[in-house]
């Protein structure tokens, strides 16, 4: 696994999170909280804003928004839960499933602008206020490492809900709005058996899906979230030879990953599957 990407130019690599992704600032103890569309957060999440007066005053980072459960996986479906709680259900909220800004860049620092250094400067400066101002929760550093070791391990953490890899250029800039690094995701893909589809066979919304035990009964496994619109045409296409039944007879294997029980992990772009052992290089 290498670093470099195709000029030559050293990446430095973080884990890919499973949550919202805003930018927070604190300005003279007024502070911001808002997704990368702009829509405000902060009402949402009053342990950010609680958290706010361990950091400096005129400073903004960028990072991802997260929620963990009692297991130490990360909980997306508590945190879209959490972004609709506003007064005390918030607070209430914040209690039951309290949320973490994990920062991975540095924009402003004690009002000193960083976007325009590099980003080995402004993660040197990042990692410097955690330990300076001894941050603790709602703030956690984000990992980041230039060891191709390192991150054979992070690709093993898709078990607690990192979606893959981030790269970025050591040497480059903070651009808002430009993408300016390279993502590598993990995919986990298993065998499984639709049941049930929601909305109808020329459109469906969503599968409910099965899997066989060692015993051979067909066990429910998990729904799947709400299909795009290029993936539910695909299931249509599918499903569109089978004629649509109530009975579990009408049960229709969409796709075979491996074996019957195997789930085989996949790391690489939208492309990976197909039953295949290979891993991409990043």
């Amino acid at each position: 696994m290498t670093l470099d990407d195709s000029r030559g130019q050293l990446n430095s690599a973080y884990p890919q999170w499973d949550g919202f992704r805003p930018l927070v600032s604190v300005d003279s103890g007024r502070v911001v909280l808002r997704s990368r569309r702009g829509t405000e957060m902060l009402s949402a999440f009053p342990e950010i804003e609680a958290g706010a007066a361990q950091l400096p005053d005129a400073t903004a980072l960028d990072g991802e928004l997260v929620v963990w459960d009692a297991t130490g996986r990360l909980a997306f479906e508590q945190l879209q839960n959490r972004l609709q709680r506003r007064g005390a259900g918030a607070a209430r909220a914040a209690g039951e499933w309290p949320a973490h800004f994990v920062a991975f860049d540095l924009l402003r620092l004690a009002g000193t602008d960083a976007a325009g250094g590099s980003y080995r400067r402004r993660r040197a400066a990042l990692e410097s206020v955690f330990a300076a101002r001894r941050l603790i929760a709602p703030w956690a550093l984000c990992p980041s490492t230039t060891a191709p070791d390192t991150l054979r391990e992070w690709l093993t953490w898709g078990s607690v809900g990192m979606e893959g890899l981030l790269f970025k250029r050591l040497d480059s800039v903070y651009e808002p709005s430009v993408r300016g690094w390279r993502k590598y995701k993990v995919r986990e893909t298993t065998e499984a058996i639709v049941g049930v589809v929601t909305g109808s066979l020329a459109a469906p919304s969503s599968l409910l899906l099965g899997r066989y035990d060692d015993d051979g009964r067909l066990q429910y496994t998990g729904r799947t979230t709400t299909l795009s619109r290029a993936t539910s045409a695909t299931v249509a296409g599918l499903l569109a030879p089978c004629p649509a039944r109530s009975s579990v007879d009408g049960l229709v294997v969409l796709r075979r990953v491996g074996q019957p029980g195997d789930a085989e992990r996949h790391a690489g772009g939208t492309g990976a599957g197909g039953g295949s052992r290979r891993r991409r290089r990043p």
